[in-house]
């Protein structure tokens, strides 16, 4: 398996003249392989702060390997950003949308006719709502099951060991820990001049509550989630405006798939404005005035809105921690600078999930967590952010892993490239939802997979196989050589990785 990211994180561990000996390893894990006996100290093995998807699950995870564990979570809920305002209620509005959508104009298609099709947004909201909040539930008790101690409130440094907390009931308590883990991931990215009220400016926050639809919803920001939300509220009327500074929609995309992507998101009437920058936001009158003009320079054009959704990505949440009193580093984003076992350049503190420098993902950070305990109790732990996938939830999905044909470019690999597309699938055409193609980028000498690029219905689902194959260094051959049931989505990436290497059967 690849080790690269390990390898950059190692040197940088270096740099910072930190010990990684296999001796402090063992001595690490010797130190730390007690159970949850009390040894007549109220100091913890391993404190969290944040109980996100990277922190809860290092939490529990930690417990799992006989460490005593606290975790410390501001909002009262645990899952964070991701459960509580983000992947989880936008794919709850994602899907009652999209089944929204598809009764009003698939369905009868189909011969399932229906005399009349309303949207009802107060019970597709406290449908969200009740999903987030049974998985909330859900992780406090799984923190019980496996005995993880749950602090509510805020937390900050006091030591590289203590951390102070206020709790959410007005009281303070100081908890201790032999090391503390800072898992309290990213926020919302603002921008100049822009005030996010969550009612007419709003977030990607205020996005998922909004009280009525609006007749028209300006997105700042292409990116994953400006998308996403904006597929939200077109499905459901509102007439829905791009504005990008960049040329491209998701720039770390393939190019190929972007193009496809953004020819598909235009047929569902979503606009784009690239290459156009924000000058200004009023909000004063009863909609938002847009003031935009070329990003290079030009004329300026006003474009009028009910609500704006400002979704310019996110920064690392890492302010009130305290960090510079007890000397952590961080970058100019404010991400915490770890070695390749995610300690800081403080000895006890570590940092996991979108407070570090990799992709902001939730999932990114759940594997962080887990290497990260499995370091503090002298085991092996590993995230190659090369092979992280990534999915935009739309319709259709499009999901990635590995190299884009402009990165293999830039770096001077020769490849082969093997494309199939959907409507050539049995199971897509026979559902009537075949847009999107498999487009797999593999080493030309070796075979080797470099790169799965996927545009399709549950592009997300797929995507799992090449992230596999990925991970195990498998070729095109490989998958190629593997039966896929029939008829099955999945069988356009058993023919895109015949094309790549040989030729496809159906096509």
């Amino acid at each position: 398996m690849a080790m690269a990211n390990l390898a950059r994180r190692k040197a940088y561990f270096l740099t910072r003249n930190l010990s990684n000996s296999p001796t402090d390893a063992l001595k690490l894990s010797f130190s730390l392989s007690r159970g949850f006996a009390s040894s007549g100290s109220d100091e913890n093995d391993v404190v969290i702060i944040g109980g996100g998807p990277g922190g809860y699950v290092a939490a529990i995870k930690a417990a799992q390997l006989g460490l005593k564990t606290t975790c410390i979570e501001k909002r009262g809920a645990l899952g964070g950003t991701c459960l509580n305002v983000g992947c989880i209620p936008s794919k709850a509005l994602l899907h009652s949308s999209h089944m929204y959508h598809e009764a009003k104009h698939v369905f009868a298609k189909h011969g399932v006719k229906v005399s009349s099709v309303e949207v009802d947004l107060p019970a597709m909201l406290a449908q969200k709502d009740n999903a987030v909040k049974n998985l909330t539930r859900g992780i406090e008790g799984l923190f019980k099951k496996n005995k993880v101690t749950y602090v509510k409130g805020y937390g900050k440094f006091l030591s590289p060991n203590e951390v102070s907390v206020e709790t959410i009931d007005g009281g303070n308590t100081v908890v201790k820990g032999k090391h503390i883990i800072v898992a309290t991931g990213s926020d919302v990215k603002s921008l100049p001049g822009i005030t996010i009220d969550e009612k007419k400016i709003v977030s990607s926050t205020g996005a998922l509550s909004l009280s009525e639809i609006p007749k028209k919803l300006i997105v700042i920001g292409a990116g994953y989630i400006g998308l996403e939300m904006g597929s939200v509220w077109g499905r459901l009327g509102s007439e829905v405006t791009v504005v990008e500074f960049a040329g491209d929609i998701v720039p770390s995309m393939d190019g190929e798939i972007r193009k496809q992507f953004q020819r598909s998101l235009e047929k569902q009437k979503m606009k784009f404005m690239l290459k156009t920058k924000v000058v200004s936001v009023d909000s004063s009158s009863d909609g938002v005035k847009l003031t935009v003009e070329p990003a290079e320079g030009g004329d300026q054009t006003i474009l009028e809105a009910d609500v704006v959704l400002v979704s310019a990505g996110r920064t690392p949440f890492t302010s009130g921690l305290d960090l510079e009193k007890i000397g952590v580093e961080t970058d100019k984003a404010g991400r915490i600078l770890v070695n390749e076992r995610f300690v800081s350049n403080v000895p006890g503190v570590y940092a996991i999930g979108d407070v570090i420098p990799g992709p902001m993902l939730a999932h990114k950070a759940e594997e962080d967590g887990v290497a990260c305990v499995e370091f503090i109790a002298g085991k092996h732990g590993h995230v190659d952010y090369d092979k992280v996938p990534g999915v935009v939830y739309t319709h259709p999905e499009v999901a990635s892993v590995g190299k884009t044909e402009e990165q293999l470019k830039k770096d001077g690999v020769t490849y082969r490239v093997g494309k199939f597309p959907f409507m050539a699938n049995s199971r897509a055409k026979a559902i009537d939802n075949a847009e999107g193609l498999v487009k797999i980028l593999a080493d030309k000498e070796t075979d080797k997979i470099l790169g799965v690029h996927i545009m399709a219905p549950n592009a997300g689902e797929l995507i799992h196989e090449a992230v596999l194959a990925i991970n195990y260094d498998a070729s095109s051959e490989d998958i190629a050589r593997v039966c896929h049931a029939h008829p099955t989505m999945s069988e356009a990436l058993k023919e895109a990785a015949m094309a790549t290497y040989d030729k496809p059967i159906h096509i």
